[in-house]
């Protein structure tokens, strides 16, 4: 007699159309359930990559998404969390060669829900560095908040992006650089803002826990990093090791 375990494997190949059904009698009821679970998987992703969605139209997306569904089936029952590898999707998708951005747009999709599910923490303060002397950045690092998704574009995603999610005007022009980006959720709401490259930099050594020193002679730019504790991109400082 078959276990549990491995009758819900087979239940879920037949659902994904890997396998056939149990018996020829349940190939009806499994055609229901899998057209279900395909709409439903449809609909996150849909929710999940709005941005995306609206640049492309749901005609072109709807087709994009039921590729992906089959191709890379939920890991868990958290909708919400679904679909974490559409942007390197999009980038080997035939259709999308045409539009350079648009992996970059899905990555900041991802990274607003990413950053809308992580973990609450609490938001270092500018006035707990005030006391720092400057022989104090060798051994401390700052830790950025854990809802920091930050990113450097070849492109202008982030401000196609950004029209996009705040219902700007798409007609301004649009000057075609590099740009780099930060998207959190320090304490109720996830926000983004444009950086500067040295910001970018400044926040990957912090990451890498390097010192604060470190991190600054990375950045190149002294004030790469107060901005960047304004808006709530760290969470602590703590002491390396020595």
């Amino acid at each position: 007699m078959a276990s549990l375990r491995d009758f819900q494997a087979a239940f879920a190949a037949a659902l994904r159309g890997d396998a056939p059904p149990p018996s020829a009698d349940e190939q009806p009821a499994i055609a229901v359930h899998r057209n279900t679970v395909a709409l439903g998987l449809r609909e996150a992703l849909a929710a999940n990559y709005p941005t995306v969605r609206r640049l492309v139209g749901d005609a072109w997306f709807d087709a994009a998404a039921a590729r992906f569904v089959l191709a890379q089936p939920p890991g868990d029952g958290v909708l919400a969390r679904y679909g974490a590898g559409f942007a390197e999707f999009l980038h080997a998708f035939q259709p999308a060669h045409g539009l350079p951005y648009l992996p970059d747009v899905a990555r900041l999709d991802r990274a607003w829900t990413e950053a809308h599910l992580a973990p609450d923490a609490p938001v270092l303060e500018a006035r707990e560095l005030a006391g720092l002397a400057p022989g104090d950045l060798e051994g401390l690092c700052l830790v950025p908040h854990p809802s920091v998704r930050a990113f450097g574009f070849d492109g202008p995603a982030f401000t196609i992006w950004r029209r996009h999610r705040e219902h700007a005007s798409l007609d301004e022009p649009l000057e075609w650089c590099g740009e780099s980006a930060l998207v959190l959720r320090p304490v109720a709401d996830v926000r983004w803002w444009k950086i500067d490259p040295a910001a970018h930099d400044f926040l990957a050594a912090c990451a890498a826990r390097a010192s604060i020193a470190a991190a600054l002679e990375s950045a190149a730019d002294a004030r790469a990093w107060p901005a960047l504790v304004a808006a709530g991109a760290f969470t602590r400082m703590e002491r390396l090791r020595s």
